[in-house]
């Protein structure tokens, strides 16, 4: 049933809320870790397996979330994986160890992946305003973690990584109050389908998550790792956190920008534009076109989800989204391998301006999919 668009905008706020609010319990980690690792009694190899270890595991458990969302619905989903979210914050507070830390990443990799999906059908249920909807949804999502960075810079740099945790699954069990919220009715099924070649769309997920999600951010910190050397922890946090504020400002622009222009249009676009910026990026301008690359991200963020639900049929929808966000998790975990193997022996420039290229390459195929995507 396709709820009406006062209740779609509630339930994908309802849906936000709940994933903003568990959220740091990931995101403080990816600032933690790195700089306490011998408080957690793992070596930096360690930290960087357990940091991919989440979106691994997605990889092959979307589609067991992706069923059980379909028959469950939005609220058992997003209850048990805000639950899942505290316990994992709970967790890094007395956690050592990486076979003890592993389990951790591995379940929020789950509950992630049920939140994650639960925000982008929300937003999709109805298709007037699902753009908009998406972009409001985005911006939502951005405001947990953009609070929590800065503070859980200060608060660890007073008094350890292992506190900050507490706090954070506290206020991560906030979400259970908006995911109680949520509607609890099942999804259709969908046809059994044999596994078939990536479309377009698949390939701009990929892309989209090596490039930017991948070989931007590690590229960024590998050439500009001797840049800061006092307060480093309130200045990664402080940087970090801008990346979220971007998206709580401009992701709802991306939203109109869809829906006035078409959501296929403003991709192809961005996408070029972004395709652009990295090869900026790997001539060595590094601040002006990361600052670019930031901002037209954001402004991307919110087209996927239309554009899939606007190609699919509805009772596919569900099942099209996690689909392509399998793609993005593949793409984000290869993206950081091939930047710490390529960087050191390959010129940057050459190195962004390939990847570039694909990424513009698969965006103009986007404008040409068929229909049923």
């Amino acid at each position: 049933m396709t709820p009406d668009p006062h209740q779609a905008n509630l339930d994908s706020r309802h849906a936000a809320m709940s994933l903003s609010a568990a959220l740091p319990a990931d995101i403080v980690l990816y600032l933690l870790l790195p700089m306490y690792a011998a408080d957690f009694h793992v070596s930096l190899a360690e930290v960087g397996i357990l940091l991919a270890a989440n979106r691994l595991v997605r990889i092959a458990g979307y589609r067991w979330v992706a069923r059980f969302y379909a028959e469950r619905g939005d609220r058992p989903t997003c209850l048990l994986a805000v639950a899942a979210a505290v316990a994992c914050a709970l967790g890094y507070v007395v956690a050592d160890g990486f076979w003890v830390l592993l389990p951790l990443r591995l379940l929020w990799g789950m509950a992630f992946a049920g939140l994650n999906l639960s925000t982008q059908s929300m937003s999709t249920a109805n298709p007037m305003g699902a753009a908009s909807r998406s972009g409001r949804s985005r911006a939502v999502i951005a405001i947990g973690p953009m609070l929590w960075l800065p503070t859980a810079a200060l608060l660890a740099a007073q008094f350890g990584p292992r506190l900050v945790f507490v706090l954070v699954a506290a206020t991560a069990s906030l979400g259970l109050l908006a995911a109680r919220r949520l509607p609890a009715h099942a999804y259709p099924k969908p046809p059994v389908r044999r596994w078939k070649m990536p479309n377009a769309l698949d390939w701009w997920s990929f892309l989209e998550g090596l490039t930017l999600d991948g070989l931007f951010i590690i590229g960024l910190s590998y050439m500009s790792r001797q840049s800061f050397s006092e307060h480093a922890e309130l200045i990664a946090g402080t940087l970090m956190a801008l990346r979220y504020a971007g998206e709580i400002v401009l992701a709802p622009v991306g939203g109109w920008l869809a829906e006035r222009f078409g959501a296929v249009r403003v991709l192809v676009v961005l996408s070029l534009a972004t395709c652009a910026a990295l090869v900026g990026f790997g001539a060595g301008a590094l601040w002006l076109f990361a600052g670019f690359i930031v901002v037209l991200r954001s402004l991307q963020l919110p087209l996927l989800a239309p554009i899939v639900a606007a190609r699919t049929a509805p009772e596919e929808r569900v099942h099209a989204l996690a689909g392509r966000a399998i793609w993005r998790d593949i793409g984000a975990g290869a993206g950081p391998i091939m930047a710490g193997l390529l960087l050191p022996v390959m010129s940057s420039l050459w190195l962004y301006s390939l990847a570039a290229g694909a990424l513009a390459l698969a965006a103009v195929a986007c404008a040409r999919q068929p229909r049923q995507a």
